[in-house]
C-alpha cells in the first residue's frame, strides 16, 4: 500500500498505528490519529475491523476519530459497515465518525436511508443531526420523495435537528396549505 506521499505502509504498520490508538499518552493517540489519516484509504479497513472489535469505549471513540479524519473516502465503507454490523456499539460510533466528516457524507447518508432497519435508519439520523446545517438544505430536497421512507426519514430528521430543521419542516407544510 502506498500512502499519498509515495511511502510504502504495510498492513503492519497500519496494525501498528491502530494499536496505538490505546497508548497511554493523548500525544500518542493523537499521532496514531494523524497517521491514519495520511494513510487514507489503505487504513479504513483495519479501522473498521478495529471498530468492530474494540471492547472498550475509548478505542471506539480514537478510531471513529481515524475514520472522520480519513473524510469521505471512509463514508462509503463505514456506512456498509454499519448496515452490516448491528451491534449499537459499533453503530454509535460509526455515527459519530459520520457526522463528524460533515457535508461529504450527506447524500450517502441521505440515500441509505431507504433501508428497511429501523434502528440503522436512527443511526443515519443521528448522523445527519450532528451534521447539522449542510444536510438541511439535502433533507429539504427529500420531503416530497417518491420513496415513502425517505420522506418520512428527512422529515423525522429535521424534527430532530430541532432550530436548524423545525422551521423548515413548517415552511414546506404552509407551501402546501
Amino acid at each position: 500500500m502506498t500512502e499519498p506521499g509515495g511511502k510504502q505502509v504495510t498492513d503492519t504498520e497500519i496494525a501498528e498505528r491502530i494499536l496505538a490508538l490505546g497508548a497511554p499518552t493523548m500525544e500518542e493517540r493523537h499521532a496514531a490519529i494523524s497517521a491514519l489519516r495520511a494513510i487514507g484509504l489503505p487504513a479504513i479497513g483495519p479501522l473498521l475491523k478495529a471498530l468492530a472489535e474494540a471492547r472498550e469505549n475509548d478505542l471506539r471513540w480514537y478510531a471513529a476519530v481515524a475514520l472522520s479524519r480519513i473524510g469521505e473516502p471512509a463514508v462509503g465503507p463505514l456506512i456498509e459497515a454499519m448496515r452490516s454490523n448491528k451491534a449499537p456499539e459499533f453503530r454509535r460510533y460509526g455515527a459519530a465518525a459520520l457526522g463528524e466528516v460533515g457535508a461529504p457524507a450527506v447524500e450517502l447518508l441521505i440515500a441509505a436511508l431507504k433501508s428497511e432497519d429501523p434502528e440503522f435508519r436512527g443511526f443515519l439520523s443521528q448522523a445527519l443531526c450532528r451534521i447539522g446545517g449542510p444536510a438541511v438544505e439535502p433533507l429539504r430536497n427529500r420531503l416530497h420523495d417518491a420513496d415513502d421512507i425517505i420522506r418520512s426519514c428527512a422529515t423525522l430528521t429535521l424534527w430532530k435537528m430541532g432550530e436548524a430543521g423545525v422551521p423548515v419542516i413548517v415552511e414546506d407544510a404552509e407551501k402546501e396549505n
